[in-house]
C-alpha cells in the first residue's frame, strides 16, 4: 500500500515536471506591448486618398471652383432591429456585442417608443442597436467595408443605385453579419442583417453617388441609373 502511493506520487511529480510545473488556476503570463505601441497611430488610408485624389476629381468632374463645395462623407450609421428581444433578452446582448467588435464603438440600445399589444411590445422595451461613427473611425470602417466584407458576400454583383433619398444620404441592408471578417462563426448564435447609411454633404444624389463610387463604393453597373439629381 505504501509503495503503492509513492508511485502515485512520483508519477504526479513526473508529470508536473513534464509540463513545466504549471498547476491549474495559474494566471498566463503577462504579454509585453506589440512591435508598434510606441509609433504614432496611422492616419486612415481612404481619408488620405479622398484629400489627395478624390476631391481634384469631384472638382474636375463637376467643374466645382470652391474646395468647400466638395461634398465628403460625415458619418455612418449602423443600426440592427432586433425583435426577438421581446421574448429573449439576451439576444441582444448577442447583437451588442457583435456590433461592438466589428465597428470598435460600443452601440446605443434603441428602445420602444410606443407599446403595441399585438406584438407584445411595451414602451420603453429594449428592441435594437445602432452605432454612428465619424472621423478615424468612420473611414477605417469604410475601407474595410467595400475592400473586404462585400467582397465575402455570396453571388455579389453590386450594390443598388436605387437607394439615395434626394437629399445626399444612401442606404443598404446586409443580410448576414457573417460578411464581417472580425466576427467568429462558431462564436454566434444566429444570425442577423443590419441597415447602413452613409451621411454626406452632398446637396443631391449625383454627387453623393459620384463620391461614394471614388471612394470603392462598388454599384451595379456602370452608370448612375437610379440617383435623383
Amino acid at each position: 500500500m505504501a509503495t503503492k502511493e509513492k508511485k502515485g506520487g512520483a508519477d504526479t511529480g513526473s508529470k508536473g515536471g513534464a509540463k513545466g510545473g504549471k498547476k491549474k488556476g495559474d494566471a498566463p503570463k503577462a504579454r509585453g506591448p506589440h512591435a508598434g505601441a510606441d509609433k504614432p497611430v496611422p492616419p486612415p488610408r481612404l481619408r488620405a486618398h479622398y484629400q489627395a485624389t478624390v476631391r481634384k476629381r469631384l472638382m474636375d468632374q463637376f467643374g466645382l471652383k470652391n474646395p468647400h463645395q466638395v461634398p465628403t462623407l460625415t458619418k455612418i450609421v449602423l443600426n440592427v432591429g432586433a425583435g426577438e428581444a421581446i421574448k429573449q433578452p439576451k439576444f441582444l446582448d448577442s447583437i451588442v456585442e457583435e456590433l461592438a467588435t466589428i465597428t470598435g464603438q460600443l452601440p446605443v440600445r434603441r428602445k420602444a417608443k410606443k407599446s403595441i399589444a399585438n406584438y407584445g411590445l411595451r414602451e420603453g422595451q429594449e428592441i435594437g442597436a445602432s452605432v454612428t461613427l465619424r472621423g478615424a473611425r468612420m473611414w477605417e470602417f469604410l475601407d474595410r467595408f467595400v475592400s473586404v466584407a462585400l467582397p465575402r458576400v455570396r453571388d455579389f454583383r453590386g450594390v443598388s443605385t436605387k437607394s439615395f433619398d434626394g437629399r445626399g444620404n444612401y442606404s443598404l441592408g446586409v443580410k448576414e453579419q457573417l460578411i464581417f471578417p472580425e466576427i467568429n462563426y462558431d462564436t454566434i448564435e444566429s444570425t442577423h442583417g443590419m441597415d447602413i447609411t452613409f451621411v454626406t454633404t452632398a446637396p443631391g444624389d449625383d454627387l453623393a453617388f459620384a463620391l461614394l463610387k471614388e471612394l470603392g463604393m462598388p454599384f451595379r453597373g456602370n452608370d448612375k441609373t437610379g440617383a435623383r439629381a
